[in-house]
């Protein structure tokens, strides 16, 4: 049986997102209540616009579900939705769901301009997940620091990119714009 996964489709590329789980395997469905958190196993954050995200949770009153849902369920952010995952936040700071124990800087790598493709090699990735790692970045965040319960799966330039903690699994490019699922599939084994 195919696993139902979430995707917060507020803002951003979640589209994207639901096409790469299909390719993983599993069922996915748009999220834009807290109605629609009921029946999931997981979820996903997109990337986007982090501080609009954080406006729009707060004004369809999804916040507080969705940190419950993340003290019981896996949750995936990528780029954006990485930021909404830690714990600190700089540049400017701003408020988050604190789900994993990471100090994340917004837009650390510069601007649109400086958006790139390159490959990474995972490191202690479990399930197969052999050979460069295409990732694309876009305005990424920076993961300055990472908590002692948290493990790093990838690096670009010496910093983490790719942190799993417990349940919860951050990334600060976009694995779905990629043909590659390694990285999704990765986050489906967190669903029991």
């Amino acid at each position: 049986m195919k696993k139902r996964v979430g995707v917060l489709a507020l803002q951003g590329d979640f589209q994207a997102h639901q096409r790469a789980l299909a390719r993983a395997g599993a069922e996915a469905v748009e999220v834009r209540s807290s109605s629609d958190l009921e029946g999931i196993e997981g979820l996903v954050i997109p990337g986007g616009e982090s501080s609009t995200m954080m406006k729009l949770l707060a004004e369809e009153k999804l916040l507080e579900p969705l940190r419950q849902f993340g003290r019981e369920r896996p949750i995936f952010g990528t780029c954006a939705g990485a930021i909404l995952l830690a714990s600190h936040i700089v540049n400017p700071p701003q408020a988050s769901l604190g789900l994993m124990d990471m100090d994340v800087e917004r837009n650390a790598y510069g601007r649109q301009l400086d958006s790139r493709i390159t490959h990474l090699q995972p490191e202690g990735v479990e399930g197969g997940t052999e050979g460069d790692l295409e990732a694309v970045f876009i305005r990424a965040p920076i993961i300055r620091r990472v908590g002692r319960d948290a493990k790093v799966l990838a690096r670009y330039q010496g910093d983490p990119v790719l942190v799993e903690q417990g349940r919860h699994l951050a990334a600060t490019f976009h694995p779905e714009l990629t043909d590659d699922s390694r990285v999704h599939l990765m986050f489906l084994r967190k669903i029991p």
